[in-house]
């Protein structure tokens, strides 16, 4: 240094030991002028290479950039205007040091540098720059330690070096301000065509850091609710099209290795055993995994995501190095300047400075930490929904059966969630020891081999808390698995609704939902416990190891003194010690919830995909030649020429919805090929409608073509329909069509099919749920010889004898093979089974097409009664990919029948056509009757023990501390302190009295959380299942399911933990405040003014952060809904080929979802770097006024003040989390308690009137004047119906679709209630009975066959109420007796979701069982034959006219044949009675009826 500058570089005695510090010239020419350029050269490379690789656009000249280049090239010349003074003072032989060549010449080219960054960065579209920021920033604040040197020697002497000086520093300073603004948005940028973009990505550095990008967000969230609309849109960094692709893309390399391996292992395994070869390894495939290495999912996830989250690696590093730094300084503070009391006082400001900017840079660096892990963690959620969604779009029907909807929604919402949530804490697990290692060195240093005490006792909880986390994970797993079964069965329920209410089953299904509720709570309590003891070890351990650290520390040796120094420093880092300690239990148990969920997901994406090349698309017609398929063993040969139509006909579950989906490409291929040429539309046979509007069902993605729109509309003959509806084709129909007729979507779906205009037609029965007439209007118009798809290849599954001599070839299939072939005319001509079957039931169904003209389309009634299409394949091949169950409509019928009574062309009204509500996020603070009710649901006597005991731990704490401090102030006697022994003592006991506060408070409100979860979901359950039809429809299962999961979620296991940790941060923020303030009630000035700016900062922060989380959460259950919806028509959406739309969409919801989760994470951020400054301005003031009073302050009070103060940023930075968590997350009690102020149903008993018993005896019907209608703004439905039926008479109900048939029997069961008139069963008048009093004593045959999965015997009898003779009797009258003796476990055979693994004939006759059993006087079939073929037709009305001889039966009826033996028939007409007469007398009257029969072909 002497050479360089001709003077020494350093002088202690100037600098340190002095009353007025100075640095050396030398130092202040080399070291403090080279550090910056020093910085720079060694972030350029690095940085350039970065540019390089990530361009953002390109950033016009502008005045800005102008100003910023302009600065750096004046500073350049300043520096060599430096250069050349020198030369010239050289010159003039004063020969300055060398120094000042070097110096200048140095700082030049650095600026030079900048110069060019600066238009490297604009040519980039670099906004703002860190690098150059931290530079100036840097080069500032060495000059201007040069800067007051130079001021106090200019005062002395004046040269025109300084003058240079001062104006370089005016330059480094206006560089530095201009470094901290941002620069406009480059040509080109996202941000530019995005109507709200994110403001992160154009703000300056500084704003970056701190956060203050958001602020405008945060206050116009304070000044009123905020709303979707001022949310940003997702930068495409953390968008689902950037995210899932490369997450997706990983996974299948990672599932190619496996399978590599596998064939591997089969080969050799197939060599050793000498068998076939490849027969073998095909084998080995199927059942590889067991042997096989699994494909690994974490390895995907971190290829994917590892990269991005290094960096947050990075900054932990940094932080954790800081926190130390921190102590250090703390410690020089205590020690050295406090202990001696000669030290210059300018040490002290000097340290107390040091630590204010340490803990802020601290804090800054903490909250990047946190910032990259929660975006990461959102980046992984989006990732995961993702991949799930695509799988569940191309999952074979085996897997898929594996897998409930429950099932899968839940690796959708917990799992994906789990994943994001242990994004924050993964990187303590190697943190977390560091720390703990860095603590021990420094407590060495202070207490010496005493420490391995507490070592040791660390060393004891270590097995403590592995066992907890153990324990913790099998409960874990047993829980998920209770959960997936309560979800599964109030999906199947909430599908089921109208049955369960029909059949009075609520109660039922209510104690089944509880007894799962039971066990998934008895394991919730059995985890509480062991939270209890992992919250007393984790908050003991500190103190054990500070106690017994001590006590070793003192026994060992009395000449040991425990001083101020020694107690409070080592204080110090038990305190850092506790938080590792704290968090590893934590991270682990987050880690084995994480490790459970991996399992789940893996195993899901790995289930098998359906075969790409199953079927050949390029072929030349359809044909499938010798095909296997397992189950179903089903092998045939067929060729079906392009252009014609091929009808299939059989018995039920002989296959013919099995060759349909063999065609799709929907089952697996043993052998054989299978080909199909051009593009497939596909009708099924339960209607798939979507929940949007009629025509986005019919248009289903493709452009609209209007002329072409209105012919298929016409064709199909939903003009009438749309006429009906209350917003005409824009009408939304509810989720799965509830406010559609069982005709209207069968007519949807083919109409959706027609549009679309594909190539090949396979429709899978479309008929059977129309009238007859529509039937044959749809057949000519559409599916004929002479109908619009008249040049396509059609293949029609039917049970329709009329359509079939028009066909081009008959294909009769049975057993899964296809026994005869030929046109109508050949198979009658070979006299097979086939012409015998026509033979047999052409009289029923005779159409008589020759003779029936179709009647002109304003006359036909279009409008099926509302029923759904009945599956009629193989029980094994039914469609397996609809949720629960395929109860399609939870409504009343139809909307249409409440509308049909406003003129057609009535004015729609504006949002009419809306039906299901949205979830709706409440606004403003959450209320304190939440609150309250919370507390209510624990109870009043255990939340006042939990706060008393929450009070004496925190109690016993403070004092314990006291105590230390006194007992380090003990006046030391001949090198030792007499009263140790006694301090020791009294130290430990408060610990142990500690412990059990702890532990008792921990197990009161761990227990009170569940006894609150516990009555809050039967509170809810209890409200869902008293509320009216017209609730379900109004919401979407979605909604409820999320209510059901994840909110009741958050109630058992998140508020609990908060509640907790809540109480404890205000517990301990209130004993450091008291701490402080007794030890320097100088901050007694500041405390309040501080209190103030915090809890303003967290009402400001609280506003946003709460509406923000109610967006979340609100904006969550469409991805379900969606998920839901496309799980159900996964097999349209594969025939139709619209995969891409679907996931599109998914991404879209997913997005919108993490759009309001995102600004919720970064007001997060903004907040804790906020209380983070408040809180280190109150550590530096209490050091600030410690070392102002060091005088008059003993040093045991001091340590601890300091040690508090230390601990205070932390706790209040926590209890703000918790507060807003609370209140964010309390709003889940809110949402689950919104069910309660609903409309309910009437009561299920009524006890002053209960009915005579047994009642109703005789089954007399009386209604008078009855009328209804289904919603107070809605017309009436019926009106006026006055009619009298005596006991065991047989009526049926017929008339046009629209005309009331179902609204009455709706009337009959309560399911609406009258709006005027009365019905009298037996004298009694219903209205006056309670629900269930009237509901099981009349029984219906629903036309939806709903089974619920359980067993066959819970299906039949859910309240165990018959004896197992009476249960096989109703099966043998049912003719199900030998089905079900063939089951291997008979009665106990177990039904899957919605009954799949049985046909629908087969679901329709245990129908007809359930109502075997109850036998009672009224019995009333809804059109329950509607869609079974006509054997099982013929058979269900023979069992019922020989078993319900003496009830009275009342039967709405689609085929006319099946009522013509009744003793009457009522006709309804636009809800009004028109005819009620014998069926002979109204034929003879030539009215209505006449007509009808007409059109049946009857007459």
């Amino acid at each position: 240094g002497y050479h360089l500058c001709l003077c020494s570089l350093q002088d202690w005695n100037l600098t340190w030991h002095t009353d007025v510090p100075e640095l050396t010239q030398c130092f202040q020419n080399t070291v403090l002028a080279w550090l910056p350029c020093l910085y720079l050269w060694l972030c350029a490379p690095f940085y350039i290479l970065y540019l390089h690789t990530h361009s953002s656009g390109y950033i016009c000249m502008n005045h800005f950039n102008k100003a910023k280049t302009a600065v750096s090239f004046l500073l350049w010349i300043i520096c060599w205007a430096d250069v050349f003074y020198s030369f010239w003072e050289r010159s003039r032989e004063l020969f300055p040091a060398p120094v000042h060549f070097l110096t200048p010449t140095v700082l030049g080219i650095t600026m030079l540098l900048s110069c060019l960054l600066v238009q490297y960065e604009r040519m980039k579209g670099v906004q703002s720059s860190g690098v150059l920021l931290i530079f100036w920033l840097l080069a500032l604040l060495c000059a201007t330690v040069s800067f007051r040197s130079r001021v106090l020697l200019a005062l002395n002497q004046v040269t025109t070096l300084y003058t240079t000086f001062f104006i370089y520093y005016i330059l480094l300073l206006v560089a530095l301000v201009l470094s901290c603004l941002s620069d406009q948005l480059p040509l080109f940028s996202q941000a530019v065509k995005d109507t709200n973009p994110c403001p992160e990505s154009g703000a300056s550095f500084l704003s970056r850091i701190t956060f203050w990008w958001i602020s405008r967000m945060m206050v116009t969230g304070f000044k009123r609710p905020l709303v979707e609309s001022d949310l940003w849109s997702l930068h495409p960094e953390n968008r689902s099209h950037r995210v899932v692709p490369g997450l997706v893309q990983r996974w299948n390399r990672q599932r190619q290795k496996a399978k590599r391996l596998v064939l591997w292992n089969g080969r050799e395994q197939t060599e050793a055993k000498g068998a076939s070869g490849a027969d073998e390894a095909e084998i080995l495939i199927v059942k590889g995994p067991q042997q096989s290495k699994e494909p690994s999912l974490l390895w995907a996830l971190c290829l994917t995501f590892g990269p991005y989250f290094l960096i947050s690696g990075l900054y932990k590093i940094i932080h954790d190095v800081l926190m130390f730094e921190c102590f250090c300084v703390l410690r020089r503070l205590l020690i050295s300047f406090i202990n001696s009391p000669d030290s210059p006082s300018w040490h002290g400001f000097f340290y107390t400075g040091l630590l204010f900017v340490c803990t802020c840079f601290q804090s800054l660096i903490l909250q990047q930490y946190f910032h990259v892990c929660f975006v990461s963690g959102m980046r992984v959620r989006s990732a995961i929904i993702g991949a799930v969604y695509r799988k569940a779009l191309v999952i074979s029907n085996a897997a898929r059966r594996s897998s409930t909807v429950g099932e899968i929604v839940n690796l959708m919402s917990v799992d994906a969630q789990r994943f994001m949530d242990l994004s924050a804490y993964i990187n303590m697990i190697w943190s977390a020891p560091l720390q703990v290692v860095l603590a021990l060195y420094f407590l060495w240093e202070t207490l010496g081999p005493s420490v391995l005490a507490g070592v040791a006792v660390m060393l004891l909880m270590v097995p403590v808390n592995a066992f907890i986390a153990m324990k913790t994970k099998t409960y874990q797993v047993a829980q998920m698995k209770s959960k997936d079964g309560r979800i599964k069965l109030m999906n199947e329920m909430l599908n089921g609704i109208k049955v369960l209410k029909l059949y009075a089953w609520e109660l039922a299904f209510q104690d089944k939902v509880s007894e799962i509720r039971q066990s998934e709570l008895r394991v919730l309590k059995k985890a509480a416990y062991l939270g209890a003891m992992s919250t007393f070890t984790w908050i003991c351990a500190p103190f054990l190891v500070a106690l017994s650290t001590f006590a070793v520390y003192v026994l060992v040796d009395e000449r040991n003194i425990l001083d101020a120094q020694k107690a409070f420093v080592s204080l110090a880092l038990f305190n850092i010690l506790r938080f590792p300690l704290n968090m590893l239990p934590m991270v682990i148990s987050s880690l084995v919830q994480a490790s459970v969920s991996l399992k789940r997901l893996r195993t899901f994406l790995s289930h098998e995909e359906l075969q790409e090349d199953s079927v050949d698309r390029s072929a030349v017609s359809v044909c499938v030649t010798k095909r296997w398929f397992p189950v179903c063993v089903f092998s045939l040969n067929v060729q079906i020429p392009e252009g014609s139509l091929v009808a299939v006909v059989g018995l039920v579950g002989s296959g013919k919805s099995s060759l349909l989906s063999a065609l799709l490409g929907e089952m697996d291929k043993i052998e054989g090929t299978a080909s199909v040429k051009g593009s497939v539309a596909y009708v099924s046979q339960q209607a798939w409608i979507q929940n949007s509007t009629l025509k986005e069902n019919i248009v289903f993605g493709q452009e609209l073509n209007d002329p072409w729109y209105q012919q298929v509309v016409e064709a199909c003959a939903l003009r009438p329909d749309m006429e009906i509806l209350p917003a005409g084709d824009d009408t939304e129909i509810g989720e799965k069509g509830v406010n559609l007729s069982g005709g209207q979507k069968q007519r949807v779906s083919l109409a959706r099919a027609i549009y679309c205009d594909r190539s090949v037609y396979l429709l899978d029965d479309p008929l059977s749920a129309v009238d007859a007439h529509v039937g044959k209007h749809i057949f000519d118009k559409v599916i004929g010889p002479q109908g619009l798809l008249k040049d396509k290849t059609r293949v029609l599954v039917t049970h329709g004898l009329s359509y079939l001599p028009q066909a081009d070839l008959i294909l009769v299939m049975g057993e899964g093979q296809v026994t005869e072939r030929g046109s109508y005319q050949q198979l009658l001509t070979t006299d097979g089974a086939f012409a015998e079957f026509l033979r047999t039931y052409a009289s029923v169904d005779n159409n008589d097409s020759g003779k029936t003209q179709c009647h002109p389309p304003n006359m036909t009634e279009r409008l099926s009664p509302p029923n759904m299409t009945k599956r009629l394949s193989p029980p094994n091949m039914t469609k397996r990919l609809s949720p629960p169950n395929m109860t399609e409509r939870l409504s009343p019928p139809n909307m249409t029948e409440r509308l049909s009574l406003s003129p057609p062309n009535m004015t729609k009204r504006l949002g009419a056509g809306k039906l299901t509500e949205a979830d709706k996020a409440s606004t403003g603070q959450v209320k304190l009757s939440v609150f309250l009710t919370y507390a209510k649901a624990i109870g009043v006597p255990l939340t006042v023990v939990s706060v008393l005991l929450f009070f004496t731990h925190h109690l016993l704490s403070l004092f314990s501390n006291y105590w230390l401090s006194w007992w380090t102030d003990d006046p030391v006697v001949n090198g030792t302190q007499p009263d140790r022994l006694m301090r020791l003592g009294v130290y430990g006991s408060l610990g142990l009295f500690q412990g059990v506060a702890v532990f008792g408070y921990s197990l009161s409100m761990s227990i009170g959380g569940i006894m609150a979860s516990r009555y809050l979901h039967q509170c809810m359950l209890h409200d869902v299942l008293r509320s009216p039809i017209s609730f379900f429809e109004r919401t979407p299962s979605g909604n409820l399911v999320n209510r059901f999961s994840k909110e009741i979620d958050t109630i058992d296991s998140v508020i609990p933990s908060i509640l907790k940790m809540f109480t404890g941060s205000m517990f301990n923020v209130l004993s450091c405040c008291v701490v402080i303030l007794t030890a320097t009630p100088l901050v007694a000035i500041i405390i309040p003014f501080l209190g103030v700016l915090y809890f303003f900062v967290q009402r400001f922060y609280v506003a946003s952060s709460r509406q923000l989380k109610r967006l979340e959460s609100v904006s969550r259950s469409p991805i379900f809904t969606h998920f839901n919806e496309t799980l159900l028509g996964a097999s349209v959406i594969r025939a139709f080929r619209e995969q891409k739309r679907f996931i599109g969409e998914s991404d879209l919801r997913v997005d919108h979802n993490q759009e309001a989760y995102f600004p919720s994470i970064v007001a997060n951020r903004w907040l804790a770097i906020r209380l983070e400054f408040v809180g280190n301005c109150i550590v530096s003031c209490a050091a600030l006024f410690a070392v102002m009073a060091r005088s008059s302050l003993s040093p045991g009070i001091m340590g601890l003040s300091i040690t508090y103060a230390l601990q205070l940023t932390a706790s209040l930075n926590w209890l703000v989390r918790m507060s807003s968590d609370l209140e964010t997350n309390i709003v889940a009690v809110e949402r689950v308690r919104e069910y309660s102020h609903t409309d309910k149903e009437a009561l299920f008993h009524f006890e002053p009137r209960s009915p005579p018993d047994p009642w109703p005896s005789a089954g007399c019907i009386q209604i008078r004047n009855f009328g209804l209608r289904y919603r107070q703004d809605l017309d009436m439905a019926i009106h006026n119906v006055s009619i009298s039926i005596t006991g065991g008479e047989k009526v049926g109900i017929v008339g046009r679709t629209g005309a009331g048939k179902s609204s009455l029997t709706m009337g009959l069961f309560r399911i609406i209630e009258a709006s005027e008139g009365q019905i009298l069963i037996d004298g009694v008048d219903i209205s006056q009975l309670g629900l269930h009093q009237l509901r099981s004593r009349i029984t219906i045959i629903p036309q939806d066959p709903v089974l619920f999965s359980g067993s066959l015997r819970m299906n039949l009898d859910p309240f165990n109420s018959y004896s197992d003779e009476e249960l096989w009797r109703a099966l043998e009258f049912s003719h199900l007796k030998v089905f079900v003796t063939g089951l291997p476990d008979k009665l106990e055979h177990e039904c899957s979701e919605g009954g799949e693994n049985l046909s629908v004939g087969q679901r329709q006759l245990l129908c007809l069982a359930r109502a075997l059993l109850r036998k009672t006087k009224i019995l009333v079939l809804d059109e329950a034959t509607a869609a079974v073929d006509m054997e099982t037709d013929h058979l269900i009305q023979s069992t019922i006219r020989s078993q319900f001889e003496e009830c009275t039966v009342l039967t709405i009826a689609h085929r006319l044949n099946t009522i013509m033996d009744y003793t009457r028939v009522l006709v309804l007409d636009k809800g009004e009675m028109a005819e009620f007469d014998s069926p002979d007398k109204l034929v003879a009257q030539r009215g209505l009826f006449y007509n009808m029969a007409k059109d049946s072909g009857l007459l």
